[in-house]
């Protein structure tokens, strides 16, 4: 059995390790046990998590670092405040999200009445990406716990500080039964997809998400998929360039690139191209400086993810793409400068593979018609944004185009917004997550009716002329 398999009960524990078989037997024990927890009980775990991670947020900071360079600042806006959010939002909605929802009575259930419960699917597996390692394992965590689930979490081995930090704070808030841990590369993630979980919420590439799809499958278990996709950007000919660029260049090379909803290319009118590549180049210097020396510019995950950037510029130069800024390579930094390409060839790599990486691609668009015709014929993305002062377009661009989420003049931003349910369509994912819609991911609609006077008893057998009378009125008065 891989070593990351089994988990420790906490430092100096004289028990013996757990293995994944032992853990997911003693959740689901645990879980059936949860389906009566209160919104009190709930909320005390949920201030547990909320206290574990200000009691650790000086070693977040260090082990993003090591992982990926992640400035401190960056840390806290991308990482610790969305947590913290999330916790507190749940915490402060829960009772009202727990209540049983009212539905009104149809015509044909006239002397009944119903409602909506949301009851605990049960044991949960998360398994959370590398990009984001803090944000998008507690983030779900969090909905997990509101929601009444126990909870198996499987970190990304590709940034081993953050898991080994997650482990930690993992072990010392939680007994086992309610969350674990385990560390561990692929062949953990296979173990624990074998498992009948009640729900995986799985974070990462659609090529991943199909296999996550195809085992939750077996055993007939729901899944929240958060996948990615090139999502485009719109840059019509009324856009505020200024305001326009510092918001995609923010948006695009934060975190280096590595963000699932990071504008992956641009479309420019092209009467505004030149301004706008101008505009985008001043954002980068404005932000970044000399970025191989500045502290605020992350790195590459790995060399392996390196090389695939590195590959992906190289090819659409070598195709004919022209650099306008950046271009700039360290093997030895996993050091990728801010970069900005126009003239790219339809058929490059760049434009077929989502970038995951700070590589810009500016293409120049005349009718409208254009740039929508051409996101339609790919895969839906996580998301679409579009930069325009003109109300119209905006509107246009969001209801001819399919996308996961969009924001107008800004990017990124709705993943921060609580009340807005976050997720992809189709090839860049399935669910939704954040607040109540989070909530429901690992929740289970339960319908439940009561019949108080209600009249569907004369219409049962057996079939005597008056009974098949009434039925017939019935049917006609339906429809």
């Amino acid at each position: 059995m891989n070593v990351g398999s089994r988990i420790t009960l906490g430092p100096g524990s004289a028990t013996p390790a757990l293995s994944i078989e032992d853990v997911f037997e003693r959740q689901r024990t645990r879980a059936i046990a949860l389906r009566v927890s209160t919104a009190d009980e709930r909320i005390a775990t949920l201030r547990r998590l909320e206290k574990a991670i200000l009691g650790r947020r000086a070693a977040i900071y260090a082990a993003l670092a090591a992982d990926l360079h992640k400035p401190e600042a960056e840390a806290d806006l991308s990482e610790i405040m969305p947590i913290l959010s999330e916790i507190r939002h749940t915490c402060r909605h829960l009772k009202s999200w727990m209540a049983p929802r009212r539905v009104p009575a149809t015509l044909a259930m006239l002397g009944t009445k119903a409602a909506i419960r949301h009851e605990p699917k049960g044991v949960s597996l998360i398994i959370s990406p590398w990009n984001y390692p803090f944000n998008l394992t507690f983030g779900p965590l969090a909905s997990a716990i509101g929601a009444g689930c126990t909870a198996i979490i499987k970190p990304s081995e590709l940034t081993p500080h953050s898991a080994a930090l997650m482990a930690e704070i993992v072990r010392d808030t939680f007994a086992p039964d309610d969350v674990a841990l385990f560390e561990g590369d692929a062949s953990v993630a296979t173990a624990l997809l074998d498992l009948p979980f009640d729900h995986i919420f799985f974070t990462g590439s659609p090529a991943v998400g199909k296999v996550v799809m195809a085992a939750a499958a077996k055993h007939l278990a729901s899944v929240t998929l958060e996948l990615g996709g090139k999502s485009p950007v719109i840059v019509d000919e009324t856009a505020d360039l200024k305001k326009s660029a510092r918001s995609i260049v923010w948006g695009k090379f934060a975190n280096n690139g590595q963000t699932c909803i990071a504008p992956d290319y641009a479309y420019v009118h092209e009467s505004r191209m030149p301004q706008f590549i101008d505009a985008a180049r001043g954002a980068i210097a404005a932000m970044y400086g000399d970025a191989a020396a500045s502290p605020d510019y992350c790195r590459i995950v790995n060399a392996r993810h390196f090389a695939r950037v590195r590959n992906l510029i190289d090819d659409a130069t070598t195709r004919g793409a022209t650099i306008h800024a950046g271009g700039t390579a360290d093997a030895g930094q996993n050091f990728v400068a801010p970069t900005l390409l126009s003239n790219v060839s339809a058929d490059s790599l760049i434009m077929q593979e989502e970038i995951f990486g700070p590589v810009l691609p500016i293409l120049p668009y005349g009718d409208l018609a254009m740039p929508v015709r051409e996101i339609n014929a790919r895969p839906k993305p996580l998301a679409l944004y579009v930069y325009t002062k003109d109300k119209a377009i905006a509107d246009r661009v969001i209801t001819e185009t399919s996308a996961g989420g969009s924001c107008v003049n800004a990017s990124m931003a709705h993943f921060l917004h609580a009340n807005l349910p976050f997720g992809g369509v189709n090839n860049s994912g399935i669910g939704n997550a954040h607040g109540f819609y989070g909530f429901r991911a690992f929740s289970h609609e339960r319908a439940v009716l009561s019949d108080k006077f209600s009249a569907t008893p004369m219409l049962f057998p057996p079939y005597s002329g008056r009974v098949k009378q009434m039925i017939k009125m019935t049917v006609k008065f339906f429809t």
